[in-house]
């Protein structure tokens, strides 16, 4: 079975992201980036899978500018087999990007699409849902565990209060939660092979997607400063201070 995974380029979720002067984005400029990482979980949930047997081949999948080649060579790194670059140097919807991935996936027929549940950039949690809706393929997000049971796969979900547990006919797509695995840190042996790896360059031209925005950014701004807290000698006062607060 073939395995298809989704990664983005993100900041990387130790560096604080600095908002633009004219509140038109995000500052990207000298600013470190990284893989998504819920796509760094589901990267190696699929060479996981492989591991076992179970998957025979993983293809890795980005949207986005020439950069995010160093991306790709990280999913390599880790253990994929071979990687497909969509090139697009101006930020891509999710829609867009489902539309692209659904024509990759026309084209490698996966038996598993593993995305993440969410970019940390936007916070959208779309393109998994939109990719099975576009293939009318089952999905399992928010995966807390993977298991192929013969021509299914068995994902037990985190949800509000506990656990879900959905069976899917293959070929389905899963997006991973953080709590799916831990990433593997790639060797420095496999850091020097994946320079070797097959990468194609693609763009969304070749798969007949337009990806022009449908949606404007007004305005970014940063987060309110959070007050400074205060301390109470006793819980009358800490409850007249909350009814004062309009909390209590």
């Amino acid at each position: 079975m073939k395995a298809l995974v989704c990664v983005k380029r993100v900041i990387d979720y130790n560096v604080k992201p600095r908002v633009k002067a004219d509140g038109t984005g995000v500052d990207l400029a000298n600013v470190k980036m990284s893989m998504n990482p819920f796509d760094e979980i589901a990267v190696e949930e699929a060479i996981r899978l492989k591991e076992k047997g179970v998957v025979t081949e993983i293809v890795a999948v980005s949207v986005g500018p020439q950069k995010a080649q160093e991306t790709l060579r990280t999913a390599l790194a880790m253990g994929a087999d071979r990687a497909i670059l969509v090139l697009c140097e101006t930020e891509v919807e999710p829609l867009a990007v489902a539309k692209i991935v659904k024509a990759i996936a026309d084209e490698e027929q996966p038996g598993l699409i593993i995305t993440g549940k969410q970019a940390i950039d936007d916070d959208a949690n779309q393109v998994g849902q939109m990719v099975a809706a576009l293939l009318g393929r089952p999905q399992g997000t928010f995966a807390n565990e993977i298991a192929i049971e013969g021509d299914s796969v068995v994902v037990k979900r985190e949800i509000d209060g506990g656990l879900e547990t959905v069976k899917l006919a293959l070929p389905a797509i899963v997006t991973a939660d953080l709590r799916l695995n831990e990433p593997r840190y790639a060797s420095l042996p496999n850091i020097m092979k994946a320079k070797s790896k097959p990468l194609a360059s693609k763009t969304p031209e070749d798969y007949g997607v337009d990806v022009a925005p449908r949606l404007k950014t007004l305005k970014v701004t940063e987060p309110p400063v959070r007050s400074a807290g205060i301390k109470v000698p006793d819980v009358d006062t800490l409850v007249a201070k909350l009814k004062e607060m309009g909390v209590a």
